[in-house]
């Protein structure tokens, strides 16, 4: 139960990215543009997690995760810093950097929950902290 909900609150950090269209800077958006694949790699590595959870602890639906995130003491990170038309980078950067150290947290709560899973989970460990 614990595995679901970890695996899906802290991630949404990745909502965060700052909105393209807010600053003209051009070594900015080219920023944007080289993380974009890499957040997607991730994106994908923790559906295929989320797709262990539901297959071990039958938790599948969001509506199931956010029942047993209520009982957790999972930290949620605002990242209204990122979507702000008044936006700062460095707030923005400060709250994207404060939810993945939280998912990183997280993770190491699942490695214990799913042992058999630990090269996966490493793997997103290696990418929240790159």
């Amino acid at each position: 139960l614990v595995l679901g909900a970890l695996l899906g609150a802290p991630w949404r950090a990745l909502h965060g990215a700052p909105l393209a269209e807010l600053s003209g800077d051009q070594d900015f958006q080219l920023f944007l543009h080289k993380n974009l694949e890499f957040t997607r790699k991730i994106k994908g590595d923790v559906a295929a997690l989320q797709r262990v959870v539901c297959d071990t602890f039958q938790l599948c639906q969001e509506e199931e995760l956010l029942l047993v995130r209520q009982d957790l003491p999972v930290a949620q990170v605002p990242m209204e810093q990122c979507h702000s038309r008044g936006f700062q980078a460095d707030a923005c950067f400060s709250q994207i950097r404060n939810g993945l150290r939280a998912y990183h947290g997280s993770l190491a709560a699942v490695l214990q929950l799913l042992p058999a899973h630990a090269g996966a989970v490493e793997t997103l460990q290696l990418d929240a902290a790159n």
